[in-house]
């Protein structure tokens, strides 16, 4: 029987722990910024098609409701003592950092107004660009900072599905030993699609609360995933093999 010929230039290349966790953090990003892209071209389209009458009024409302939900509902957090704070200076540290010091909103306030009678150089020309879009601009700068309080939202609410797997996995393990003790008999099949759903579940709860294109309070959408984050570890648990 002829055994396969391995060439011995060829090495197995290993990720490390450094690498991994870059890796998992370009991912974040990558879905983060992804989920903005989405909230911004739903909301030109919804100016376009679906509230042209609200126009900027939309993301503004979105805006405020976003933060009158902490400041009802979410008053204390293991986070942060003031939740409704917290959301707010990151909400305006995003926009300092991504609309002031990158000058952009200069650039807007130079370019926004009329040009004079006979005014020559760039300016008339941009402001002649400018102008159709503006609204979608200033909109797309309100949409960044419901992302934000958004964004503070959810990290806030982190702490409900580590508690929610807590206990999901206490009692998974229960029902492993149960199982373990009474004979009964493993399924590969249902831990393995169980333990890949597991992080998916977070993240599409992320993506999903992040690109919503009308305010929808948080515990909607929080809730019903850590329930179902929750299920796939006590799932994961129970059904992990008997016998190490």
């Amino acid at each position: 029987m002829t055994e396969a010929v391995v060439d011995p230039r060829r090495r197995v290349v290993q990720e490390g722990l450094i690498s991994k966790s870059l890796t998992a953090i370009a991912k974040i990003i990558q879905w983060l910024l992804l989920s903005l892209l989405f909230s911004i071209i739903i909301e030109w389209a919804g100016m376009v098609l679906w509230w042209p009458d609200e126009g900027l009024d939309h993301s503004r409302t979105m805006l405020v409701t976003e933060i009158s939900y902490l400041d009802t509902d979410f008053r204390r957090s293991v986070v942060t003592s003031d939740p409704a704070q917290f959301a707010k200076r990151f909400a305006d540290n995003t926009y300092h950092y991504l609309f002031e010091v990158t000058r952009f909103v200069d650039f807007i306030r130079w370019v926004s107004p009329s040009p004079m009678h006979n005014e020559q150089g760039l300016r008339p020309r941009l402001h002649k660009i400018f102008n159709p879009i503006a609204e979608f601009v200033i909109a797309m700068m309100q949409v960044t900072q419901v992302f934000s309080v958004r964004l503070a939202i959810l990290t806030l609410a982190m702490p409900i599905f580590v508690l929610f797997s807590l206990v999901a996995l206490v009692d998974g393990l229960v029902q492993r030993d149960l199982r373990r003790w009474g004979g009964g008999r493993e399924s590969s099949f249902i831990y393995h699609y169980a333990k890949k759903a597991a992080l998916p579940l977070v993240v599409l709860a992320w993506v999903i609360y992040l690109a919503l294109p009308f305010s929808l309070h948080p515990t909607f959408v929080v809730l019903p995933f850590a329930t179902l984050f929750a299920l796939t570890v006590a799932v994961t648990a129970s059904t992990f093999k008997k016998y190490l």
